[in-house]
């Protein structure tokens, strides 16, 4: 979306927890956009570790240095969400070709309920393109140590819990 000649996009997820990845897919995004709404779905369906008080909380540890970033939470369907924020751009991220089918279905469902809605798909550097938050949550909850997959902030505010 523009306003102006400000370019804004949404990034959305559950960010459960937020990992290296996601931060380099919003660093990636802010290349390209003035703003980015770093958009955190409640997705009560998928069960979160994490409250959507405690990921709202890590991603703007995270993002709180970096200039166009904001975080809010949703739990509507993201087009509505779009649409009431103004932003008609959303961002995801892409790690292995196995996540393009889904995201590919994603953005044509997005597009077909929204049609000023588009899709750019970003792929997070090499050194994190495995990262996933579920192999985060499965590290946690085995006790193990995530620190090289997470924002050192995030890893210290996990830690102190």
């Amino acid at each position: 979306m523009n306003i102006g000649n400000e370019k804004i996009a949404i990034y959305p997820g559950t960010f459960d927890p937020i990992t290296n990845g996601h931060l380099d897919v919003i660093l990636r995004a802010k290349k390209i956009f003035n703003k980015v709404l770093v958009a955190v779905a409640k997705s009560r369906e998928k069960t979160p570790m994490f409250s959507v008080l405690q990921r709202i909380n890590f991603v703007k540890e995270v993002t709180k240095d970096i200039e166009g970033v904001w975080v809010e939470s949703f739990d509507t369907l993201l087009v509505d969400f779009a649409e009431e924020k103004g932003v008609t751009t959303i961002i995801r991220g892409l790690r292995a070709v196995s996540d393009f089918e889904y995201e590919l279905q994603m953005g044509y469902a997005n597009n077909f309920l929204n049609k000023e809605i588009d899709t750019i798909y970003l792929m997070p550097s090499l050194k994190n393109a495995f990262i996933s938050s579920s192999v985060v949550r499965t590290i946690l909850k085995h006790n193990g140590d995530p620190s090289t997959l997470l924002p050192p902030s995030v890893r210290k505010m996990i830690q102190c819990m």
